[in-house]
Order: structure tokens, then sequence, then C-alpha cells
């Protein structure tokens, strides 16, 4: 505890009365003297007295407690720090060497601050380390600061250039972890499209480059990989940029990963990949309608898809078929002729999806363009097939080449009785149709409950997942996969009636809308499937089956480490888990043959961009604030002193603490220098000396 006694003065007047006062008090004792008037001193004294007495004087003493100076000890935990090896254990004996030095400073009290270096932007933005360190010497009080030792690899990317955007007056100390001479080999995307037309061919450029001196040949081996399969393997010269061109085959988020072979004794492997996410959208979708037999429904389908602007549809409706002979000259006739070979066999692969609507054989196509659209949908076609009273007829199409990828088997019979169309257990699970009875009215047995049909085809299915049934339990709608294809059927032909509003309707445009994007393999509908998105800190993890259940799925973090996750059941078909994450990068999901990709913050680090160890990034503060560097692999941590205020801070082997002279108040005593009683005294006294003087 130590005081400190000052002089104070509290007018008990305004300055100005007590300024004119003593103005006017000089002029009288300036006529005075002119006039030789005598005991003039004494009057000056007791004027003065009066001004004195005015300003009231007062001695104060403050009570003053001593503060410590403190020394705020950073250590850089971020990514680059903690996953490069031999820089977390060179931080941990360096940060214990520098305790024992602290320890041996007197009036000097040691803050630690461990920082991970993730700013609000997460790794986009690299390590950012002085925000907490700004928030640290806020709670300390910045002027008791005199010294802060950084231990860190130098890659830190908020650093501020002057030591003023501190706010302190003491130096900055860097203790660089990192090898001598390192290397690292790293790849970097230079140009990918956001988004690319499905089906179509684009292109990515990137660049490998060797950093430090890497030993090699000049060419590495990169393998691109699509939502986690492999696409190409190739070798690339090193330091040149390359070009490379990839193809979606989905619309929706995929993720395009390009990895680099390691090099010999390069740091580290985790900027030899680099993940980008492209969004694939569908330029236009081309519809081939085939109308058999005209009835109420034909035009609702043409209608549907005419809706969709993104639908380019081709119509063709068979209205005059080859028996039909009437003798019409050919050139009377104001109808064309079906362009079957130009459809079926020239144009057929430009389609993305075939819609037989009522259907039959009737002379119109010969036998091998059914073979033709068969193969179409093996290699990779969509069917749907709209089936009418004809598909039990001997002129139905299972009785063509197309029974190979037709769902099921007529047998004959045809049921015209009303009936309300139902989901299947499979359609409760199906996102085709699991959906679409959340908001259906309700039965009294808690069932979605849609409008009447009259009409269905009693089929038998061949391996096709049934997902709607109709009058005694038989399949009303049908999804198969054949071969690379998918083939959809409905056995009725009275959806148009859902359109119409019969007996409540029905969700007639929303279930032709599903099942044609699921015949385009739409990911928002596959059955089987595996997703994963990030939410702030958390990853959701999302499986779709057809199974009642399934088992937990393998999540590999970004740091390379494994967990399993197991998954609760939350709506019929639909499995989900939610677990807690911190790091940033990029997350892979694996169950069987399922995979799914996810990304936290940037998937590709900044600091990993060059992950060697560097002084320039914090040169600039350091040089400002007359701190000291030391590389650890050169020397280990410098011995510590006390230096005063404006002296070299750091030298040869040692860095300096300032002494900063801290203070705290802690109580202020207050005398006054004029009793009322002395002034008195001083006062009359002067006034009797006065007339005393004048009276001889």
């Amino acid at each position: 505890m130590l005081g400190s006694l000052s002089l104070t003065f509290s007018p008990l007047v305004p300055l100005w009365l007590l300024a004119g006062a003593a103005v006017l008090s000089l002029v009288l004792l300036a006529f005075g003297l002119l006039a030789r008037a005598s005991g003039l001193a004494l009057r000056a004294l007791v004027l003065a007295t009066l001004l004195l007495a005015l300003a009231n004087p007062a001695a104060v003493r403050e009570q003053r407690e001593t503060r410590e100076d403190v020394a705020l000890v950073v250590t850089d935990r971020s990514p680059s720090q903690t996953r490069i090896d031999p820089r977390s254990a060179q931080t941990d004996q360096a940060l214990a060497q520098l305790d024992d030095h602290l320890e041996r400073l007197e009036n000097t009290q040691v803050r630690r601050l461990e920082s991970r270096g993730q700013g609000g932007a997460g790794s986009a933005s690299g390590t950012r380390l002085f925000g907490d360190i700004s928030t640290s010497l806020s709670d300390i009080g910045r002027e008791r600061v005199s010294a802060v030792f950084l231990i860190s690899d130098g890659r830190v990317h908020d650093a501020p250039e002057r030591l003023e955007n501190l706010g302190i007056d003491a130096p900055v100390h860097h203790i660089m972890t990192g090898k001598d001479e390192e290397r690292d080999r790293r790849i970097t995307v230079e140009e990918i499209p956001s988004f690319a037309l499905v089906d179509q061919a684009e292109r990515l450029r990137f660049r490998v480059d060797d950093l430090g001196g890497v030993q090699g040949n000049g060419r590495a081996e990169v393998t691109l990989s699509l939502n986690g399969e492999t696409v190409e393997r190739m070798e690339v010269p090193v330091g040149e940029t390359h070009e490379v061109p990839f193809t979606l085959e989905r619309r929706g988020a995929s993720v395009l990963e390009l990895e680099v072979a390691a090099a010999e004794e390069e740091l580290t492997e985790l900027n030899n990949r680099v993940a980008t996410t492209v969004n694939g959208v569908r330029d236009r979708l081309r519809v081939l309608l085939v109308s058999g037999e005209p009835h109420p429904g034909g035009r609702a389908w043409r209608n549907i898809l005419k809706s969709d602007p993104s639908v380019d549809l081709v119509h063709f409706t068979i209205l005059r078929p080859p028996e039909k002979q009437d003798g019409t000259p050919i050139d009377e006739l104001s109808l064309i002729a079906f362009p079957t070979r130009e459809l079926f066999e020239v144009k057929l692969p430009e389609f993305d999806l075939i819609v037989f609507d009522r259907y039959q054989r009737r002379g119109v196509l010969p036998t091998a363009y059914y073979n033709n659209i068969t193969d179409y949908v093996e290699n990779g076609g969509a069917l749907l097939d709209v089936s009418g009273p004809d598909y039990a007829s001997p002129l139905s199409l299972w009785r063509t080449g197309l029974r190979r990828v037709l769902p099921a088997a007529p047998t004959g019979e045809v049921f015209e009785e009303p009936y309300h169309p139902q989901l299947t257990e499979t359609g409760e699970r199906h996102p085709v149709t699991g959906r679409l009875s959340q908001q259906a009215p309700r039965d009294d047995s808690d069932q979605p409950r849609w409008g009447e049909w009259f009409r269905l085809i009693e089929t038998e299915p061949n391996g096709a997942d049934v997902l709607m049934s109709g009058t005694r339990d038989s399949p009303l709608l049908l999804l198969s996969r054949q071969g690379e294809g998918r083939v959809a059927q409905l056995a009725s032909d009275q959806i148009w009636l859902w359109g119409r509003g019969y007996d409540g309707g029905g969700p007639q445009r929303e279930l032709v809308r599903r099942i044609a994007h699921w015949l385009m393999k739409e990911p928002d509908l596959e059955e089987e499937d595996l997703l994963a998105q990030t939410r702030e800190d958390r990853l959701q993890i999302t499986r779709r089956s057809l199974a009642e259940e399934t088992g937990p799925v393998e999540v590999t973090f970004p740091d390379g480490s494994t967990r399993s996750v197991p998954l609760e059941a939350t709506d019929p078909g639909r499995f989900e888990a939610e677990i807690a994450i911190e790091q940033q990068g990029l997350y892979r999901i694996e169950q069987g043959d399922l995979r799914a990709l996810a990304a936290l913050g940037a998937i590709n680090a900044k600091e990993f961009e060059d992950p060697r160890a560097t002084a320039e990034l914090l040169t600039p503060l350091r040089e400002d604030s007359g701190g000291g560097l030391t590389a650890l692999h050169e020397a280990e941590v410098p011995s510590l002193r006390k230096v005063a205020m404006g002296r070299d801070r750091h030298g040869s082997g040692w860095a300096g603490v300032v002494e900063r002279d801290s203070y705290r108040v802690t109580g202020v005593e207050r005398t006054p220098l004029l009793p009322g009683l002395l002034l008195l005294l001083l006062i009359l006294g002067g006034l009797v000396a006065a007339w005393y003087r004048e009276g001889r």
C-alpha cells in the first residue's frame, strides 16, 4: 500500500468571479503603490489571504494498492498446430519452459489463453486468434499488460499490423513451432461451375503445387471422385494448370473430390484433397406420350405434362389404326402418318421418359420397336404404362417384347366396381407416396381416404414394389428397376377422376409429378438412400429405406477418425440421427454400399493452403511492439527480464517484460489547508496591523 500527496483547489465561488476579484485586487494595489500609501504590504497580505480562502486549498492523499504486471501467454491450438507433428509437442514443451521463466519474475502475474483460432466464419477465414486475445485483454485491463507471448506456427490470419490496434503498450513475442525447411504438396481448384447440366460434360481446372521444394519427378497422380465414386485417375505435371471433364448424372448437389498422391517428406496430407459442391440441373425433360384408345383421362395426362415448363412433350394419339379401312384416298386424309421409325428407332435415345396411355397392339408398331423400347429402358431409360382394359386382352403390351421390363403380368380380369385407392405398407415407406397421406382426409380407421375409382386391371407383380392397392387388394401402382432404367405402372385409367374432384378427389398432379421424378432418378425420391447435412454445429443423418429397421452408419470425421452412429425411426421408411460436431471440413457417412458427404464450414481450410510454419504474418505486429522471434527448431524459449518503459524489449537470447507500475486507488483523504479559525485570525491580524501602521 502506497500513499500519494497532492494539492487541490475547490473554489467557493465561480472561477470567473475569483479571477475578477484577483484582477481588482491588483488594480487597487497598483493605485496604492503609485500613491505611495503606507501599509500597502499589509493590505496586499489581507487581499491575498481572502483570495486564497475563496480558492479553498486542500491537501489530498491517495491510498494506492500496487497491482502486478500481467504477462499474457497465448497458446495456438488451431488445426495446423494440433494436426501436424511435432508442433503440438513443441507447444507443450515451450509452454512448460515459459511458465518456469515467468515464475521467477517479481511482481508479474501470468494469464494463459488457449485458442482454437476459429472465428465466426469458420475455417474459411483461417486461424483467427486475435479475437480471443482482444477479449482477454479487456478482461485483464490493457494498462496492466506487460508482455504477450504467442506460441504458434505463425499461421494466424487476423493479426493486426500495428500495436495500437490492440490498445496496449507491451511487446508481442512470437515463439514459433515447426521444423526447418518444411515441405508440402497441395492441390487447388482454380475454376469449377456452381451449376452443371445433367448428362452434359463440364470441365474443372485445378493445379498441383509443391511448396518448399518437394522432391519428385515433376508429376503427380490425381484421382477424381464424384459422390464418393472414383471417376478417373490421371498423372499431371506439378506447377501447371490442368483441365478434367466430368458429367453429373442426377439433379441436386453432387460433391466432386480431387486427391493428389502424397509426396515424400511432406508436412500433411490434409491439403492433398479438395472437395467442392456442384448443383446438377436438367435443361429440358423430353417426354414421349403415346395415347391409344381415346378416353376421358387422355387429355389429363397431356395437361399435366404440358403444365411443367421444363418438359418438352411429344404427343401422338392413334386415331386411325391400320385396320380402319373406309376407302378414303390417302391424299385426302387430314391425319399425318405416325412417324414410328423416327420416334422408336432414330430419336428414341433422346427421350427421357416414354408414357403409354391405354395403348394396345394395333399393328402400328412393329415387333422390333417394342424390343427397342425394352433395350432403351435397360440402358437407363424410363417407361410409364397407364393400363386400361386392353392390358387384360390378347392385344396387351404384355404380349410384346416389353414383358421383359413391365412390372406386372395381367391375369385377364378387369374389376368394374367402386373402391378407394389405398397405400400399401411399402407405399407408406416409399418417398413417392409415403408423404401423400399426411394431408389426406381420414376415414373411420384413420386411413387416408381419397376419391373413388371404378376400374382396376388385376395383375400379378413380377418382383416390383407395390405402392398402392385397389379393390380386392389388387396392385394399383407398381414401381420397378430394370437394368439401369426404371418402370412404373398404373393398373387403372381413372386417375383423372381425382383431377375432376369426384368424391373429394385426390393428389393427382402431385402423384404424377413424383412418379415422373422417380423415373428420372431424382435423389429426393430414392427409396434406398443416405443423406447428410450440417446445421450450425450439428450433423443430421437421414436414411430412407423400405425395410422396417436399419443398422448404424459409420461416420468418418475430417481428421480421419470414425464413429458408429445408430439410427432411430422417425417416420415410416425414414431413420434419423443427429450428432454434435466440432471439426471443420468434410464428413463421410457410409452404410453398406450407400455413401453421403456433408461439409461443416469450409471444406478446404485456409490455413492448410500453405501449412508451413512462418513468421511473416506476425512480423508487422511483432516489430511494431518491439517483440522478439524465437524459432523452436533453432533455440529454446528465451530467458525473461523486466525492462523499463522506453528501453529495448528483446535481445539475443532474452525477451523483455515491461514494468508497468500499475496501481489501484483504494481511498482518498482530503485535509483543508486554511481552517476557518486560522483564516479569521490571519484576516483580523492583517487588518489590525494595517490600521496600526497607517495610524502612525
